[in-house]
């Protein structure tokens, strides 16, 4: 498919999925500063861990939050992507931040119960459903915000919001310049990736273009491990294909045994993509450089995307939006509806109607 014909945005993209992935930045700067009116849930003052239980697009909100906070707070964070708790989530001194997009995932629902029991603090977001419904009856505190189109847009609002409760809480400084600098950075990146910038001079979409008919591995180091897992599952919900994705220096003690076999797999349908920043530990820069050599070496198929901005959080955020605007044009070219999920309303609905003893 040609990816600057543009009359065919209307058939490929009916529900305008593009408009979620251009408000991102606006998304973002719009849950930060709603996040500073909300009222705040009710912590001990010797809190001593955050569980952020979550799944999905949520969980990697949180993941965002826990690559940021990761050498800045004092307190451990914990992202739960399952039912029920962690065995260490007991009692007030733990908060239990329940994050659900719908508000109707049974997982979340089920940690609420569990955090209720256990008698943690409690603090809930979603955009409605059964997870806020539940938090009114037990006068737990929640935070509601808007959901777009697009369930993976929730990234934004998901993470404002927890960004400014760990501020307010005094367990990290505060971002305010650093975020600003990652809007204005992502505004900057996402003039050059519209639909109507040409695939000459639109990376997003000579990206995408080399993505067609290959399986991509992403590589991401530090905090950028957060966003290389956000590429995979952008390009699974959006694209419809497979991806996966690695963390370094993890990676280089097991991935790289596994150039092998099958050769003719290795060599022709498979791509290699490196997410760089230049926040990056020295030591994870150079093995990345030294681990995309060794792929080439072994006729992978690579490249690489540095993140802009002047702060690991603008690194973040535009390395997540390039990537966003990646997996919607690998969706057209495969000539995909983004916005489509009929596996997982299925799934869904066959898990809501078989119950478990």
């Amino acid at each position: 498919m040609n990816l600057d014909d543009l009359s065919l945005l209307p058939h490929l993209d009916p529900q305008n999925t593009l408009a979620d992935i251009e408000a991102l930045p606006a998304e973002l700067e719009a849950a930060w500063e709603r996040g500073q009116s909300l009222p705040l849930p009710l912590c001990s003052p010797n809190t001593r861990q955050v569980v952020v239980a979550a799944l999905g697009v949520a969980a990697q909100a949180a993941d965002l939050l826990s690559a940021l906070s990761a050498d800045a707070c004092s307190l451990p964070v914990i992202v739960h992507r399952d039912y029920g708790l962690p065995a260490l989530a007991a009692g007030p001194e733990t908060l239990v931040v329940v994050v659900s997009s719908s508000g109707d995932d049974e997982e979340s629902l089920d940690t609420l119960e569990t955090a209720l029991t256990r008698r943690c603090s409690i603090l809930t977001l979603s955009a409605g459903g059964m997870l806020a419904e539940r938090a009114a009856s037990t006068r737990v505190t929640h935070w509601a915000f808007s959901l777009r189109s697009l369930p993976s847009a929730a990234v934004a609002p998901c993470f404002g919001l927890l960004l400014a409760l760990f501020t307010r809480c005094g367990w990290l400084a505060d971002p305010s310049s650093a975020l600003t600098d990652a809007i204005q950075a992502m505004r900057e990146q996402q003039q050059n990736l519209s639909p109507q910038v040409p695939a000459a001079l639109n990376p997003a979409k000579r990206y995408a273009g080399q993505l067609v008919g290959r399986w991509v591995t992403v590589f991401g180091a530090g905090a950028l491990s957060a966003v290389a897992r956000r590429w995979k599952t952008q390009i699974n919900e959006l694209a419809k294909a497979p991806a996966s994705f690695e963390f370094l220096p993890e990676a280089d003690h097991n991935a790289l045994a596994a150039l092998v076999n099958p050769a003719d797999l290795l060599q022709s349908r498979t791509l290699v993509m490196f997410l760089l920043s230049p926040s990056d530990h020295p030591r994870n820069r150079l093995r990345s450089e030294l681990t995309r050599q060794v792929f080439m070496l072994e006729g992978s198929n690579t490249d690489f995307y540095m993140a802009k901005g002047n702060s690991r959080l603008a690194h973040l955020w535009t390395a997540l939006h390039f990537g966003d605007y990646l997996a919607w044009y690998l969706a057209l070219a495969y000539q995909t509806n983004p916005a489509a999920a009929e596996s997982l309303a299925y799934l869904k609905e066959t898990l809501a109607s078989q119950h478990t003893p």
